[in-house]
């Protein structure tokens, strides 16, 4: 049943209660099928059965609650003041409670790693979620609780409606609710997901709208806070680039330029996670110095010397925070995030170490050796952030660097966004 068909259909009580006897029928033919190892007679929305896969891989009972093990008092308090997520708290609070109040229902705030940071609302329906473990300090992940929207929005980076049965345990399908994922503007990171949770037959279907209208603002709020600590940065950094000679820049923390001197300005560097000051070496200038700034740094740009160059590249394509490369070489190392699409990118060129042409790529990610110019248009723009970690002629990982591919502890969790056939092939095994 596709999405516009769910919202349609759970307009009043009589088609609710419809919808949740369907949807039940679809949960019960899927486990059958499963069960038999036959194909289900009735399949659920693409985002759920895809779910569901993933799941049943974990060893989540659909007739079982795991138990919690909610985050001490301590810890929570920590993430709670760690999280970017704190800040745009007024945000989500205006622009949902009042909703979320009115249709007797709970908005949720969870971090990236889908533990409840927030909750707030309705007091009957808290007193609801209290039942299930789902309160301050929960672990609300598909491998602990099934398919709900909070988890699989962390999995699917989408908004997400998961109504009625479509929730895989069935101690939880008396509820709907509808998650959309928080990404931190600075450098796209997976910040968390906002909810709104509550009993299925007070759903409105355009709940999931309104959340991820929310969750755009949220974002856009970040974004505002983000552009005034350039500016700020910005004021203090142009007298010491006003004085130094040579080439350099000015940076923020995550690596935004704000000031360039003897270059062409680009919108960002890739920084080390932790960077220090002192010498190191930057994928797209070679030997640099770093020296700090306050509220940033200054990179002061040198000669390339090829002894600096990087000699070892991990791809970690199953790690909680997302794709990521990290490089490193005698300079020091570095971690660069990776949209899903280079992430696909550079899985296959993990996997194929003597390389792929364009036309190979473009079947690898799209089933189409048509789309070339696609896939190089990809490419250049991923070797802005690792120049001569990759080689073209063809694409592959440079000559000299070592690559570890360090993939999720079960196959069928491989970036489970893709829909890249080689992707889909490599989960098969």
């Amino acid at each position: 049943m596709s999405d516009k068909r769910i919202d349609s259909a759970i307009r009043s009580d009589r088609d609710f209660r419809a919808t949740a006897r369907r949807l039940a029928t679809v949960h019960e033919a899927a486990l059958s099928g499963v069960a038999s190892g036959g194909a289900p007679l009735a399949a659920p929305r693409a985002v759920i059965g895809e779910s569901w896969r993933r799941v049943l891989v974990s060893g989540v009972d659909p007739d079982r609650d795991r138990p919690q093990s909610p985050l001490p008092v301590a810890e929570l308090e920590h993430r709670r003041q760690a999280s970017p997520l704190s800040a745009v708290l007024p945000v989500l609070h205006e622009g949902l409670l009042p909703a979320a109040d009115a249709a007797q229902q709970i908005m949720v705030v969870t971090d990236a790693e889908g533990r409840v940071l927030w909750r707030e609302g309705s007091a009957p329906v808290r007193r609801m979620a209290d039942r299930l473990g789902f309160d301050k300090g929960a672990d609300w992940t598909e491998g602990v609780v099934g398919t709900n929207a909070i988890g699989t929005a962390l999995v699917a980076r989408r908004p997400v409606l998961v109504h009625s049965a479509e929730h895989f345990v069935r101690s939880h399908q008396q509820w709907t609710c509808a998650a959309a994922p928080l990404h931190d503007p600075r450098d796209g990171r997976l910040l968390g997901t906002v909810d709104i949770s509550g009993p299925a037959p007070s759903f409105h279907p355009t709940t999931l709208s309104l959340v991820s209208a929310v969750a755009r603002l949220a974002e856009g709020e970040l974004r505002s806070r983000h552009q005034l600590s350039l500016d700020r940065l910005r004021s203090s950094a142009a007298p010491v680039l006003a004085r130094v000679g040579g080439r350099a820049l000015a940076v923020d923390p995550s690596g935004w330029v704000v000031g360039v001197t003897g270059l062409t300005p680009p919108d960002r560097v890739a920084l080390p996670k932790a960077p220090q000051a002192g010498p190191l070496w930057l994928p797209r200038y070679g030997r640099c110095a770093l020296e700090p700034l306050p509220g940033g740094w200054l990179i002061r740009v040198g000669d390339r010397e090829p002894g600096l160059a990087p000699s070892r590249a991990v791809l970690d394509v199953g790690g909680p925070d997302g794709p990521a490369v990290t490089v490193s070489g005698p300079a020091g190392s570095w971690t660069h995030a990776l949209t899903p699409r280079h992430a696909e990118l550079l899985f296959v060129l993990a996997a194929h170490p003597r390389g792929r042409s364009a036309a190979e790529l473009a079947r690898d990610l799209f089933g189409d050796a048509s789309r070339a110019v696609t896939v190089r248009a990809e490419l250049s723009r991923l070797r802005r952030h690792l120049g001569s970690v990759l080689a073209h002629r063809p694409y592959r990982f440079a000559d000299g660097v070592e690559v570890e591919l360090r993939l999720p502890a079960a196959r069928a969790q491989l970036l489970p966004h893709s829909l890249a056939p080689a992707v889909a092939a490599a989960r098969l095994g």
